[in-house]
């Protein structure tokens, strides 16, 4: 039996924002790939993306075994969001359009450019803990 590429994929999409898409939104992204693997369909973007992620952010994430050098800033579209089934954005504001159906949640968090990487892991492991409950709550009796 062969699947309909067309067909709806029955794994959740998270979207994450942030301003710059080059700190939090990339550190949220690289938990939860690190904790849902496959099972989790993961998009992130800035409403005005960086032209490179926050080394301090490459280095807090290397410390605890998640490389994410590899991804770069993308901006925010419509066609994004439209696809997630959850969007957790920080700091983004009014930026991120509003569909009615999906699931916003707007995650407190400071913005870790210009800070040193004592302040970085703070905001590392404050991203972990929150990573770590959308995934329950994303895929209960997945831990």
């Amino acid at each position: 039996m062969t699947s309909d590429p067309a067909a709806p994929s029955d794994k959740p999409t998270v979207l994450f924002v942030c301003v710059h898409n080059a700190g939090r939104s990339q550190m949220a992204a690289g938990w939860l790939e690190h904790l849902a693997g496959d099972h989790v369909e993961i998009l992130s973007a800035g409403s005005e993306p960086a032209d490179q992620i926050n080394p301090v952010a490459i280095e807090a994430m290397r410390e605890v075994g998640i490389d994410i050098t590899s991804a770069r800033p993308k901006v925010l579209t419509t066609e994004a969001v439209q696809a997630s089934d959850a969007v957790i954005t920080m700091g983004c504001g009014d930026a991120c359009p509003f569909y009615p159906g999906k699931r916003y949640e707007d995650w407190k968090l400071d913005d870790p450019a210009g800070q040193g990487i004592e302040a970085v892991r703070t905001i590392r492991d404050e991203i972990e803990g929150r990573v770590r409950a959308l995934l329950a709550d994303l895929l209960p009796g997945r831990s």
